[in-house]
């Protein structure tokens, strides 16, 4: 008996090497039947819990053609990856599979092993094409002018935008370069023109992300991100702390913050809130009760953190109203 993180059957482009740089899988899940996920394993060369990829001949064509699909009619590279266990990726299909695992809704962020993935990845020119080597780009625009065509890059980056990979059901996105694959969104979201939501980070239910939504962040159900505000990730300045936003939050436009937030919370607009911000904590009726650091109201619920006009001190008070979405925006997606 034979058991398995996760499997995609998928295409694959390749380099002038014939290295593969990018992988689409139109057929993946978690876990499989023993008997497939033994077949899997075989065709691959894997003994228990290993990871890899092979990619797949004629043969091996007709071995998962009830698997396969249309796939099986394919004249472009395709490929078997097999996670049996969910270790770090350590090739580009493993990267991808997990990608696609994401954004498909069957992991959540912080449940999956990406450590390495930015290593393991190729930074790329996503264009109108498809996935083309940086150092191939200048021949294929070259080539594509003299057909009197002209070949459109839309991003250089390791990621590319999820709705070319996967569009989950459910959700709004008003610019879909603006998602990268691999993010996580909750049936209900609504992601505006400003919005961002980074790979591993994203909502757990209905939404609106007008805002930045960094790596690692999760923004639970019925919450608020107005515009240009931010949430701080830990990808680039080697912070530990998880970032998180908790339901029906609201953070104001152009605020931010640098502190999980608990259920019901508030940051007005402009303020951008971090573990070291002095607060002054108020009662309901306004009065100064002590002064502490931000961090230190972590998991506390209904709070509103705003800046007073007079002062410029930052304070905290209990919340007295609930923040709620307008069900219409997002109850027909």
């Amino acid at each position: 008996m034979t058991a398995i993180h996760s499997y995609g059957f998928g295409l694959a482009t390749e380099n002038s090497k014939g290295d593969i740089i990018e992988v689409f899988y139109s057929q993946f899940g978690l876990s499989a039947a023993p008997e497939l996920a033994a077949e899997m394993c075989d065709a691959c060369g894997l003994s228990a819990n290993e990871s890899g990829y092979k990619k797949l001949d004629d043969a091996a064509k007709q071995r998962f053609g009830s698997q396969l699909g249309a796939l099986a009619n394919s004249e472009q590279s395709l490929v078997l990856c097999v996670l049996g266990s969910d270790s770090a990726p350590q090739s580009v299909p493993e990267a991808f599979l997990k990608l696609h695992l994401l954004s498909a809704r069957l992991v959540k962020p912080h449940q999956i092993n990406l450590n390495g993935m930015f290593g393991v990845l190729h930074n790329l020119a996503w264009t109108n094409e498809g996935a083309i080597a940086l150092d191939e780009l200048a021949e294929r625009q070259l080539a594509a002018r003299l057909q009197g065509k002209q070949l459109s890059v839309f991003s250089v980056d390791k990621f590319p935008r999820m709705t070319d990979y996967v569009v989950p059901a459910g959700v709004r996105i008003a610019d879909s370069s603006r998602v990268r694959l691999g993010a996580y969104l909750g049936e209900g979201t609504t992601v505006m023109h400003e919005g961002f939501i980074n790979f591993n980070a994203g909502t757990q239910g209905p939404a609106m992300i007008e805002g930045r939504i960094s790596a690692g962040v999760m923004v639970g159900a019925n919450s608020d991100l107005g515009g240009g505000c931010s949430t701080m990730g830990t990808l680039s300045g080697g912070g530990k702390e998880i970032i998180a936003v908790g339901e029906n939050c609201l953070i104001g436009a152009n605020a931010g913050i640098g502190i999980p937030l608990a259920n019901g919370c508030v940051v007005e607009a402009g303020l951008y809130v971090t573990a070291g911000t002095k607060v002054n904590l108020l009662d309901a009726q306004g009065n100064q009760l002590r002064t502490c650091k931000a961090l230190d109201l972590v998991g506390q619920e209904s709070l509103l953190f705003r800046r007073n006009s007079l002062s410029g001190a930052v304070e905290c008070l209990p919340l007295r109203t609930e923040v709620e979405l307008n069900d219409e925006l997002h109850a027909h997606n």
